[in-house]
């Protein structure tokens, strides 16, 4: 098939195309269209599958260093160096669940049988909350949801299993991102000596030179992102003792871990923090959840993209467009692997344009010299 271009004068443009080429864009089209729809449906399970690779980058130089220091014949054993380590990391996590766990569990009962009795008090004579109540006539929405709040925490067989479920899950998404980061960190090195085997010989030292910064690029990002979560818990510290929310250093190790969660950890974060603060009293609830959004302002739009410009030498424009483009394209998977992909292609540009330069370099030399 052929398509005739025209315009003023003399000239005539004329572009012909195959039937073939055309059967073949159209093909190119249809699998990228597929392939979008299958990444979309995948995305909780690549989400999974990501966080397990920045956790297996983040935590592949402490094991390499266990690996070199294990004692006698276990020295050099990539599966015993991953396991102590994970080993270790389950004993600090499981010592911090266990030492917050009791006292969150008695202060949720605590708050629950004193729930009615906090919506009475807002009643109170003296009340600023019961003057604007009478002002509007509301008592009768204050006996109503005081009676609706008794009768479904007396009967909440409903919302307890809708609970579990959603506990049930996320343990289940736990160990499936702690087995892959595993699995990740043991045959890593193995999968990387066999793709580099199968490279040309001549093409070996450019793949290591490239995958060389392309791993510093993206333990970079990850380094960035346990920066800001201990960033993020000492910034929370000061709202946490303004609002004398309970187990301020205990909320600072949670802060902490859901900082580590790129995209939506903060948002965690921010419930459990917000929840915890209840205990305290509704308007410590409110301050510290005010606290916590004004942070997360501050750390998105000041604080993340210059620290992780820093750590993968990117600007902070293009560390804030990636993420807007990112999370736009694909969501909380595409927020998530945003920044490091970008890192990724500012290494291979960067080293494309060297190579090239270095060519051009030595043709004009020969040139020259001829």
């Amino acid at each position: 098939m052929s398509a005739l271009f025209s315009r003023s004068g003399p000239k005539e443009i004329s572009l012909t195309i195959t039937a073939r080429t055309f059967f073949k864009v159209l093909l190119l089209i249809l699998v990228t269209i597929i392939l979008l729809a299958m990444l979309k449906r995948a995305e909780y399970a690549l989400t999974l599958v990501f966080i397990a690779f920045f956790l297996a980058v983040a935590l592949n130089a402490p094991v390499s260093w266990v690996e070199r220091h294990l004692p006698g014949p276990l020295r050099g054993s990539r599966s015993s160096a991953t396991s102590l380590s994970f080993l270790i990391v389950i004993i600090v996590l499981g010592a911090f669940i266990a030492s917050i766990t009791p006292p969150i569990v008695r202060q949720t009962q605590s708050f629950i049988s004193n729930a009615p009795n906090i919506v009475q008090s807002l009643r109170s004579d003296n009340s600023s909350v019961n003057q604007f109540v009478e002002r509007y006539h509301l008592q009768g929405q204050i006996d109503q949801l005081s009676s609706e709040l008794t009768d479904r925490l007396k009967n909440g067989t409903g919302t307890a299993v809708a609970a579990i479920e959603q506990i049930t899950s996320s343990i289940f998404s736990l160990v499936t991102i702690l087995v892959l980061t595993f699995m990740m960190l043991v045959e890593g090195p193995m999968w990387l000596a066999a793709v580099r085997q199968i490279l040309p010989n001549d093409r070996r030292a450019y793949a290591d030179r490239l995958l060389k910064g392309m791993y510093k690029a993206v333990k970079g990002y990850v380094n960035g992102q346990v920066a800001l979560a201990v960033i993020a818990s000492f910034m929370l510290l000061p709202g946490l003792l303004i609002f004398r929310v309970s187990y301020p250093v205990a909320l600072m190790a949670v802060v902490f871990i859901c900082g580590l969660i790129p995209m939506v950890g903060h948002t965690i974060g921010a419930i459990i923090v917000t929840f915890i603060a209840l205990f305290t009293s509704p308007w410590s609830a409110v301050g510290i959840l005010i606290y916590y959004i004004l942070y997360q302002q501050i750390e998105n739009y000041l604080i993340q993209p210059r620290l992780q410009a820093n750590t993968t030498s990117l600007s902070p424009l293009i560390v804030l467009v990636s993420i807007v483009v990112g999370v736009s394209f694909g969501g909380l998977l595409g927020g998530l692997v945003a920044i490091p992909v970008a890192a990724c292609l500012r290494v291979w540009i960067v080293d494309y344009l060297h190579e090239r330069n270095l060519l051009d370099t030595e043709h004009s030399s020969a040139k020259a010299a001829s």
